[in-house]
């Protein structure tokens, strides 16, 4: 997480976001207060994480990791977002950089096949302490994902089959791989613009 959340004095939120809903709300900080606080999906009903530019290179990252997470059957894992407000010289920055993200982008489109584009997804990084990891909209964004260890394995299967029986569908995190990466894209999608 700390790799993540790097250089991580002017974060003002952190998010910690599956794609489900059971027991994924976290009581927020007060206000004014230094506790760090790790807030989850129902922290973020109702909001958006403004990428502009960069979506469609984050959507496009998003389903690459996913995919590869689901072909080898892994599941329960997270992406992390940390948000940053962002000073006034850092916005023009932000906007000059987004434009030569998008050209990098579109070169990278015309001169290789769709999947060869697709499979390298590449972008400019910023000159940051952390570029692999921040992704710059109306906000600064850490993103990466984490907890990529978990198998579907005859326990997770189990623990599946008695969670239907007491949770509404898909409600909860141990569902197979197929659906948990597809539920992931899904929520990735509805909350960005």
């Amino acid at each position: 997480m700390l790799s993540i959340f790097y250089p991580g004095e002017r974060i003002t939120e952190r998010y910690d976001i599956k794609g489900c809903q059971i027991g994924r709300y976290t009581e927020p900080p007060l206000e004014g207060s230094n506790v760090v606080v790790i807030l989850k999906e129902k922290n973020l009903e109702g909001k958006s994480i403004n990428l502009g530019t960069q979506r469609e290179w984050f959507l496009k990252q998003i389903d690459i990791d996913s995919k590869f997470l689901q072909s080898i059957e892994v599941l329960d894992y997270s992406l992390l977002v940390g948000i940053q407000p962002l000073h006034k010289d850092e916005v023009q920055q932000s906007r000059k950089l987004s434009t030569v993200i998008t050209r990098t982008q579109k070169s990278v489109s015309k001169s290789h096949s769709p999947e060869e584009a697709q499979q390298q997804n590449r972008r400019l990084l910023p000159d940051y302490k952390n570029e692999l990891h921040v992704l710059d909209g109306t906000e600064r964004y850490f993103v990466g994902i984490i907890d990529f260890f978990t198998r579907f394995t005859l326990k997770k299967r189990l623990e599946n089959a008695y969670k239907k029986l007491i949770y509404p569908p898909l409600s909860f995190s141990t569902v197979h791989p197929d659906v948990f990466a597809d539920r992931f894209r899904k929520y990735w999608d509805k909350h960005t613009e």
